[in-house]
């Protein structure tokens, strides 16, 4: 199917599926899919965010502004995730653990409210990937309009460009706890630490890091065509004075630059095969 044709499909879902809660993290797959599904179902649709510790402050103001913007029906979630010792113990499972509480808390969210589904952001690129938080919404019954329609990332941001939303070319930003080593507890302190360190890293004008937390140690991963600006003396004794004082002992230059899911090259095979999704 060329994008047209998968749009049109996009469409034909969303108006047979009803009534929708869509699960809202403000990144462009969620933010289009929300867009979308208001578009075709007007208040029989609902996006969803799920607040808490992992979710930065700008990116909660930033996804509201965004509902705000487009008139787009939106309700915050307070998630719990924080309080369960099996995401604390931050192993490879941690994302289902915290998508397992997003789903619970849509579910009972969904028959309070008469909503027929819940739906989230996957698409078509995501099943080549580690996401255990898959199996939460399979779990849950949660339906992928996305992946329906054949949609892949780059065909996303494109129908994003087409309807002019402003987050269409908006850089991928995982939950904060994905930067926390595994085998790391997760908690607020640490979720913080990571929060401050890369506001800081954009305020020295670098948009797209990790902050990567290995306990005193704190890993930066900058992206490839930014690592030659960092890469000078006078950068790198700025980004060392806004990261030490955090509470990091030390602070390291990742020299392979900025990669999504880089913390998952320590899991072994068998953690990240199918059946452990």
């Amino acid at each position: 199917m060329d994008l047209a044709a998968k749009s049109a499909l996009l469409k034909t879902t969303l108006q047979e599926l009803g009534s929708i809660l869509v699960a809202y993290s403000g990144g462009t797959d969620s933010a289009y899919l929300a867009y979308a599904a208001h578009q075709i179902l007007g208040d029989k649709m609902q996006a969803v965010i799920a607040d808490s510790a992992s979710l930065p402050r700008a990116e909660l103001a930033a996804a509201l502004a965004f509902t705000a913007e487009h008139n787009i029906p939106t309700q915050i979630l307070q998630t719990n995730e924080l309080e369960n010792p099996d995401y604390q113990r931050n192993d490879a499972r941690r994302c289902f653990h915290c998508k397992d509480e997003l789903f619970t808390q849509m579910e009972q969210a969904r028959a309070a409210s008469g909503f027929a589904h819940i739906a989230y952001g996957r698409n078509l690129d995501d099943d080549g990937e580690f996401r255990p938080g898959q199996q939460a919404a399979t779990q849950h019954h949660a339906v992928a309009p996305l992946v329906t329609a054949q949609l892949t990332k780059a065909e996303i941001r494109q129908l994003a460009r087409e309807a002019n939303l402003s987050l269409a070319d908006k850089p991928a930003s995982a939950c904060l706890a994905s930067r926390i080593e595994y085998g790391r507890s997760v908690t607020r302190e640490n979720l913080s630490q990571v929060e401050q360190a890369e506001a800081a890293l954009h305020a020295l004008g670098f948009p797209q890091v990790r902050v990567r937390h290995h306990g005193d140690l704190a890993r930066i991963e900058i992206a490839r065509e930014d690592l030659s600006r960092a890469l000078t003396l006078p950068v790198l004794e700025k980004i060392t004075a806004a990261i030490k004082p955090l509470g990091f002992l030390y602070v390291t230059l990742d020299t392979e630059g900025y990669r999504s899911g880089s913390m998952n090259d320590v899991l072994p095979t068998s953690a990240i095969t199918p059946a452990a999704r």
